[in-house]
């Protein structure tokens, strides 16, 4: 594997991070969590950020935190997958569609919680409100995000925008024909 500096492949990758904040507000949103300050994209470290008040319950700051996972893989592969289908099946492909599958490459290698919002996730299980069934639940989830964090260094993340991209099209029309 070969070494690409965070803000090149933010700023190539950049409707990921759009999203992935999105993702974040939304889940504010959902959960009745004011939003003080938003930063979709920029070049920088982080590359986007979301800024809330003190969610309700722990459980919110959890689906706060997580909301990207499920946005961006759904969104990434709805994207790609008019596009795949053709890339995929027939191997003969437009533009657009190379555009289409890089959208939702993009998008869905940016699924992963950052660091930051694993930070988060672990403060609210350590809270003692936490119910100890969230607490089972959810702390693998928070090794699971630092694992993923440390594969980024080996392509993990873009790896899973691949394969949710091209792979998710490719098992419905298998399922599907």
């Amino acid at each position: 594997m070969f070494f690409i500096p965070g803000f090149i492949l933010s700023i190539v990758t950049f409707p990921g991070v759009i999203v992935h904040e999105f993702a974040h507000q939304l889940f504010c949103r959902l959960f009745r969590t004011s939003v003080l300050d938003v930063c979709y994209f920029r070049v920088g470290n982080p590359s986007g950020y979301v800024v809330h008040e003190q969610p309700g319950s722990q459980s919110h700051q959890i689906w706060i935190g997580l909301g990207p996972f499920f946005i961006n893989t759904v969104i990434g592969a709805l994207i790609a997958l008019p596009s795949a289908i053709p890339v995929i099946q027939f191997g003969n492909a437009t533009l657009i569609d190379y555009i289409l599958i890089w959208l939702g490459v993009s998008i869905a290698m940016h699924s992963f919680p950052s660091t930051g919002d694993a930070k988060n996730i672990w403060s609210s299980i350590k809270d003692k409100e936490t119910s100890w069934l969230m607490k089972i639940i959810v702390s693998p989830i928070v090794g699971l995000i630092y694992l993923c964090s440390i594969g980024s260094v080996v392509w993990l993340d873009f790896i899973y925008g691949v394969a949710v991209a091209t792979g998710i099209p490719y098992l419905l029309v298998n399922l599907l024909a």
